[in-house]
Order: structure tokens, then sequence, then C-alpha cells
């Protein structure tokens, strides 16, 4: 069979290290890769390239669309942007995906049959990144969530739980809250999970859904969510498991794929042949099965299994009466590649299928575009005038025929009509204007026009929609 092409970054602080352990084994168990090296991380950083990579080493990963990546360091301050964010947005790497497995009892964990799998949207939520300082006092955050988004990274999970016969999949949100954005995630879930019979489905709260994770991990299986939930729980979920250095994770989009640990660079222990490199080489088996070579990702993961199981282990996981030799970092990969053709006797065996290519036609569904229609604008001031009543008595004479105020709410909580005197205001202030009917640009221009000519400072709009006569906007 030909070989693969991969674009291979070592990284920074125990990034080389780990690197080259990871290589050895892939080499000794006969992956068939061809490798392209790139340079990323701090240097690249200080050299003047913002996002941490040089402009030509992008034309590796978009010529060989599979991208295995060391960890780095980013340097302090500001200026310098997330390297991983930029190439999951660059690539399209919506589906981050996060084993956490225990190896009791030769990791230590309170949850010796923990075995879940996190699948994470990867691209939107409050991790686009849309921030504004709105006045003096206020600083904004957007969250989107798509409904194509949604359904891509929902049937991203039941299809790999259907892969890899998993039984359930779970799905976790904060729909009691945000009705809108996660609302929609919940509500994609359920149409999707219609179509997976023979899989288990169930939502939970995202609150209490990550205190029963942390408690009770075995009651899991697949669990998705979207991108800052499952950030924040694939940490926690791979450290209840046993250990974030153990942990690999694969990034998946429909024509690239980036593979990694979800540790970072540890820069204090670089250099002392001391790092676990499990982590990364876990991200390498998911590259494996990724490009294919479901075959060489079982020699691999089965000799790492009964290297646990023998008792060799390196200075993070190791323990006494339990692990029987404490290794370095070039030991430990060197006793994997002499443990090649070996499975383990007490941990569980693993096997692999191949991973079907994605398919962006599968992934989101045609459907009729709701029809929509405007009903009124907020309108959100930086004011310092007074109380809430104070600018009420004010907006009002700036009502038009066609748009007139609602209400004024402070910080999302409603202070105007009627509004509790001791509510925390501030100097950002949102009045509602509403139509009788259905409302016209020219009308909000207008309501803007005489807002400015009252003299206030107006910083932002957003108009008010009602999609097939149901409001799209919170009361």
């Amino acid at each position: 069979m030909a070989n693969t092409a991969i674009t291979v970054a070592r990284g920074d602080g125990i990034g080389p290290e780990i690197m080259d352990a990871t290589l050895h084994i892939l080499k000794a168990a006969g992956a068939r890769i061809d490798i392209e090296e790139i340079q990323i991380g701090e240097k690249v950083y200080l050299a003047g390239h913002s996002t941490g990579v040089e402009p030509t080493a992008w034309d590796s990963i978009k010529r060989t669309r599979v991208f295995l990546k060391a960890p780095i360091t980013t340097p302090q301050g500001g200026g310098f942007k997330s390297l991983n964010v930029t190439t999951r947005k660059m690539f399209g790497l919506y589906a981050n995906v996060r084993p956490c497995v225990a190896y009791h009892p030769y990791v230590e964990t309170k949850h010796p049959g923990m075995d879940v799998v996190i699948v994470r949207e990867n691209e939107e939520d409050l991790y686009a990144g849309i921030e504004h300082r709105q006045t003096d006092q206020v600083m904004q955050c957007l969250k989107l969530i798509s409904r194509p988004g949604c359904e891509r990274i929902v049937r991203y999970a039941f299809e790999y739980a259907k892969r890899n016969n998993r039984k359930k999949v779970t799905c976790f949100t904060k729909d009691n809250i945000m009705k809108l954005t996660d609302g929609l995630f919940h509500k994609v879930f359920d149409e999707i999970a219609a179509e997976y019979p023979s899989i288990q489905n169930e939502h939970w709260i995202v609150d209490i859904g990550a205190a029963k994770l942390a408690d009770t991990p075995e009651a899991f299986d697949v669990v998705v969510m979207p991108n800052l939930y499952g950030d924040i729980l694939s940490d926690v979920a791979a450290q209840i498991a046993g250990s974030v250095g153990l942990a690999g994770s694969a990034n998946i989009g429909e024509k690239y794929a980036m593979f990694e640990a979800i540790h970072g660079s540890a820069p204090r222990r670089a250099g002392q042949n001391l790092a676990n490199p499990s982590g990364l080489l876990h991200g390498a088996i998911l590259m494996l099965v990724h490009i294919n070579q479901p075959d060489i990702a079982e020699r691999v993961h089965n000799a790492w299994l009964k290297t646990i199981e023998d008792g060799v282990h390196t200075y993070d996981i190791y323990s006494e009466g339990v692990s029987k030799e404490k290794v370095g970092t070039k030991e430990f990969s060197q006793a994997v590649a002499a443990r090649l053709g070996q499975k383990p006797e007490k941990l569980k065996t693993v096997t692999y299928s191949s991973a079907p290519a994605q398919d962006a036609s599968s992934a989101t569904r045609a459907r009729v575009p709701a029809k929509k229609d405007l009903v009124g604008v907020d309108v959100f001031l930086d004011w310092t005038g007074g109380t809430a009543d104070d600018l009420g008595d004010k907006i009002e004479g700036c009502s038009t025929d066609a748009l007139k105020l609602n209400n004024i709410a402070a910080r999302g909580v409603k202070v105007y009509p009627g509004g509790f005197p001791d509510t925390l205001t501030g100097d950002n202030w949102r009045c509602r204007f509403l139509s009788e009917g259905i409302a016209t640009h020219q009308q909000v221009i207008e309501l803007l026009g005489k807002i400015a000519g009252a003299g206030f400072d107006f910083i932002k709009t957003e108009h008010l929609y009602n999609f097939d006569s149901q409001p799209g906007f919170t009361a």
C-alpha cells in the first residue's frame, strides 16, 4: 500500500522529545507514512508571525491534509493568536474528539470502569472570538450557534458511536437559560437522534451533567456538546480517568485533520528525558485510524497497553507497589516498540476499523427557510445620566409612529417600566422598540436619527425578527 504523507511539527518545551518518541514507535510498528516537517511555536511567534506558523508551512498542511502536532509555547503578552484556534478555523476542523479511558489498577483513578469519549463542537459558540468593549464598564462576547454547525457535530457523534460499537450518545447544554442558542443545539440533537434508533440518547443540563460525569463517569459513553462546555469537560474527564497527560485528541474536518496531545509544552520538564509521550502517541493512534491504517493503530495501542500493564511507567504515573520500572521518555518509547505484536492480558484489548471520509452533504440537511419578519429593534446606549426611570422619561420621546419604546433592560434585567430600584445598572442600557406590525429598515433608520438627535450615544443595534410568526429573540 502507498504511504500517506503527513505534516509533523515538533513544537516547544517537551514537544521535540515526545514527538521523537512517538515517531520511533510509529516507524517500528510499520506505519505507512511520509513525513513533512514544519516549524511552529515560540520561535515563529517571536520572529513576527502572529499565528505561530510560518506562511509557507501552511502549504504543507494544505498538501498533506493531516497534521500531527506537538505542544507549543505561546509567548506572554498580547498580539499572539492561538495556533490551535487558527488551525481549526482555517481548515474547518469542526469536531474535537477526546477518548478518556481509565487504566486501573496501573494508573490511579477513582473510576476504574471509565471509558468516555467527548465529542466537542470546535468552531462556534463563544470560541468564535467575537468580542467588543461596548462602554467604559461593559465588555461583550457573542455566542454564535448555527444549525449547520449543530447538525455536523451531532451527526458526527452518532456516526462515531455507530462505527465504534458505542451504545449511547448524551448531549450537554444549558438550554434552560440560553433557550435560543443552546436550545438549537438540543433541538438538532433530538432530531438527529431519531435517525439512530439502535443508539440510546439522552440530554442533560450541563451543570448537573458535569457533576454526574465527575462523580459517575461510568454512566456515560459518548458525550456531545458545544465548544466551551466541551473544552472544559474534556479536560475534566481526562483527569478523572487518570491523567490529562495520557490523553490525545483528534480535530476532524471534511478535508483536513489535526492530531495532538491535550496537555501543554511543560517547558520546565524540557530536555530532561522525563516527559510521558503517551498523550501525543494516543493522538497519533487516532491519526492512524483516520488515514486508514487501523491495523497499525491496533499494534501500537495494544503494545502501549501491554507496556502500562507490565509496570513500565514514566515519573508522572509511577507508583510504588504498582509500577515495576521508572523510565524516561526514550526508554518508554523503546519499551512500547519492543512489545509491538503483543496484547495486554488484563487491560482490554483494542480493535479499530477505518474511519469513513467526512461528507458535508450527509452532515447537513436541506430545509425550507423560515419566513422572517422585522418587528422591532433593540438599541443599546452608553448613558450615565441618572436612573432607569430618568432614561425612560427621556428615551420615550424618541419613539416614532412605527416603533415605540417597550422596555429598558440593564445586563439582561428589565429596569423600566416598573423596575426594581436596587437592581445594578451601570452605563450600558438596552432599549427595546417594537412595531405593531411588520417594520422596515427605513423606520429603524428614522428611529436612530431621533435617538441621535436627542443626544444619545447608541453603540449597537440588534434587529428583532419573527420567524414563522415565532419571536427570534428573548423576552
